[in-house]
């Protein structure tokens, strides 16, 4: 920070908070945010609104016209500098005559990782990096996370008692959290591109997984349905509802001989109906797929983010594989108070605790009398 001024440091927070604008809406891409300050005065702002639109330099620009000759601007991610889906943002900056960026992070993307901020210093304008890198970081960390593996950003989210319950013994769990709590869920669903479940949790609760907000219209992510054996049934709620968004139903290679045909014909149907579609992987005689598979396959199709909200026996594969990049634990001031009710995961846990899974806790927010934990795998 010692090379940055107040100013600057005011600039760039205005351009994070722009770039947050566009969450839901920008993915694959990254969130972000751009503002051209000239004479102490903003004179052009914008953010990546969508994906295929404009970028956030151009907005900002365009804004500021001809009174951009000779101004700063500040950008939450390197101006990309080549031609993707639109022209290369860091000639834009040139063309306009900008005299100083402030970008606060280089653009790992191997089509641009250096070379737009080594354009912007050939072609004269001052640049200077790192200011709110780890804040930029954190906004676009499914960016990073698509950009840099082969899998998408997964959130695992509960939704507990004090003592670690998911659901009671009849699988009731409506409601164990509160009205603020679901709210912040719905949130987390309108970031991410697709929510994952198993059949179990569609089979017990009907759940709609869509994304509602009260302050705007959230955008429903791709509902993803772990199915092997195609045991949806044709009226469930997830896939007869009014949405933009996708179901898709994850089945199994195989069925079993005595169920092929009826299989085969609720197939037929399911594909049918609107926004449905099917695909089939290879699964264990047991009925589990490999998962990590799933999501390269999910990866490739431009999926950057998953939010887990499946049952105890789908969150515990995700533990287990280590695939959880970020844990949402949402926990009520309730005590089930039994033994038999359903725990958060299902499934064999470590001989010792101190082989158990450890955590950091990133942030803890208060809603209302519940509590939200968010937090990341400890590494060594």
């Amino acid at each position: 920070m010692e090379n940055f001024t107040m100013d600057d440091q005011k600039y760039m927070a205005r351009a994070l908070y722009l770039a947050r604008l566009g969450e839901g809406r920008t993915s694959p891409n990254p969130m972000v945010g751009a503002v051209v300050v000239k004479n102490g005065e903003i004179i052009g702002e914008g953010y990546h609104q969508q994906y295929g639109g404009p970028h956030a330099e151009v907005i900002a620009l365009e804004e500021a016209g001809k009174k951009a000759a000779g101004a700063d601007v500040y950008v939450t991610l390197e101006p990309c500098s080549h031609y993707g889906k639109t022209p290369p943002c860091a000639q834009k900056l040139i063309n306009f005559g900008i005299e100083r960026a402030v970008v606060a992070m280089v653009d790992p993307n191997s089509e641009v990782a250096g070379r737009g901020i080594k354009m912007l210093r050939e072609a004269g304008i001052k640049v200077e990096v790192g200011l709110f890198k780890e804040e930029a970081q954190v906004l676009n960390e499914i960016f990073l996370k698509y950009i840099q593996s082969d899998y998408p950003f997964i959130y695992l989210k509960k939704a507990q008692t004090l003592d670690g319950y998911i659901a009671s013994k009849s699988g009731d769990s409506k409601w164990i959290t509160n009205s603020a709590a679901r709210l912040e869920g719905h949130k987390l669903r309108h970031r991410v591109d697709a929510i994952m479940v198993g059949i179990g949790t569609v089979l017990a609760d009907n759940p709609s997984l869509t994304a509602r907000l009260e302050e705007k219209e959230g955008i429903d992510p791709l509902r993803i349905i772990l199915d092997p054996l195609l045991e949806i049934p044709l009226d469930a709620k997830i896939i007869n509802q009014e949405s933009e968004a996708d179901t898709l139903i994850i089945t199994s290679t195989k069925f079993p001989p005595a169920a092929a045909a009826a299989s085969l014909k609720k197939k037929e149907k399911l594909l049918k109906k609107e926004k449905v579609k099917i695909m089939s992987c290879k699964s264990s005689s047991d009925n589990y797929f490999k998962v990590r598979k799933i999501l390269k396959d999910l990866h490739q199709k431009n999926t950057a983010s998953i939010l887990i909200e499946g049952g105890a026996k789908l969150s515990h594969t995700f533990l287990k594989e280590d695939l959880v990049d970020k844990f949402y634990y949402f926990i009520a001031p309730k005590i089930y108070g039994g033994s038999d009710g359903i725990a958060s995961f299902c499934g064999s846990g470590p001989e010792l605790m101190s082989d158990s899974v450890d955590l950091r806790i990133i942030e803890q927010k208060n809603l209302g009398d519940n509590l939200l934990l968010i937090a990341e795998r400890k590494r060594n």
